[in-house]
């Protein structure tokens, strides 16, 4: 079984050289690295340096990597272009960028590329509804109004951004084939982001044989059941068994990326059904302690050997 990687998005913003980010990283223990969607291209150049002396291994790349031109790191969000826009030109420009990331992960030998699908171009109300969640007001009439409206308004209009998100997988799928990159289609945070658990089934049935899969989001898939949106469950036993990967971290409520073991997820259930080789990616952010993340390693190596 492979060993456990860690997403560069722990330490990213602390470092603007690609060899100290990478540095910190391997000083914990880890060999094996994601790079996250906020490396600039030459802190990619740098590690793709460490990759060739064998200092450590990337295995996958969360799109885009390295970072659009003309984008502050702040704002190159994996959807700061969507794959799901009805605006050709900036569906296009999505793609041409996806495709810099799969050129970027044949060249440092990466396995696979974690792919944002874009969003229906409705206003994100998730954000209101994870506050009420935090002022304890979930079992309220408001809370369950304002999850339904979410779910109709969203519903009302994501067929033409779901088609665009499939036109533009048709052309990124051909582009990996030839790479012999896979894509994996990833667990999402904010409801009106595609996908949701059914379109995963509808995207992976589409392109079945292909290179385009599933990517697990552990956290992510533990906020839909909190904000009552789907059961976890659903999502493993569903699309796990063929997933080539997985962002483990942990959740407390509304509040995702936490180092796993440090909140309510239990990753044994997680064991049970992922396939020995899939990519086991901890994707902790700050304010996780590189103690934490030690630790983390410790305890996921024990859950999945």
């Amino acid at each position: 079984m492979g060993s456990m990687a860690l997403s560069t998005s722990w330490n990213a913003f602390r470092h603007t050289c690609g060899e100290e980010l990478l540095f910190e990283i391997t000083g914990l223990g880890f060999k094996r690295i994601e790079l996250s969607f906020n490396l600039t291209s030459f802190m990619v150049d740098e590690i793709g340096g460490a990759v060739h002396d064998g200092l450590c291994e990337v295995v996958s790349l969360h799109n885009y990597c390295p970072i659009p031109e003309g984008i502050t790191r702040e704002k190159a969000l994996p959807d700061c272009f969507s794959m799901a826009s009805t605006d050709e030109e900036e569906r296009k420009q999505a793609v041409k960028l996806t495709r810099r990331t799969i050129d970027t992960a044949a060249r440092l030998n990466a396995k696979a590329i974690v792919l944002h699908c874009g969003r229906v171009e409705v206003p994100d109300r998730t954000r209101d509804l994870i506050n009420l969640y935090e002022a304890g007001l979930k079992d309220s009439s408001d809370f369950t109004k304002l999850r339904d409206e979410i779910i109709l308004q969203r519903k009302a209009l994501y067929r033409p951004y779901l088609d665009a998100t499939l036109i533009s997988l048709d052309e990124l799928n051909k582009y990996a084939a030839e790479k012999n990159i896979l894509l994996g289609i990833e667990t999402r945070f904010y409801y009106r982001e595609i996908p949701t658990l059914e379109e995963i089934g509808l995207i992976l049935n589409k392109f079945k044989g292909s290179n385009i899969h599933y990517w697990h989001d552990t956290g992510h898939a533990q906020l839909m059941e909190n904000l009552m949106f789907n059961k976890h469950k659903d999502f493993l036993d569903q699309y796990l068994p063929q997933a080539i990967g997985i962002h483990l971290h942990d959740i407390t409520g509304c509040r995702d990326h936490q180092a796993p073991s440090r909140g309510e997820i239990d990753f044994k259930q997680i064991k049970r059904i992922l396939k020995d080789d899939a990519l086991k990616v901890i994707e902790a952010h700050h304010p996780a302690t590189a103690q934490d993340l030690v630790e983390s390693k410790t305890f996921l190596e024990n859950v999945f050997k």
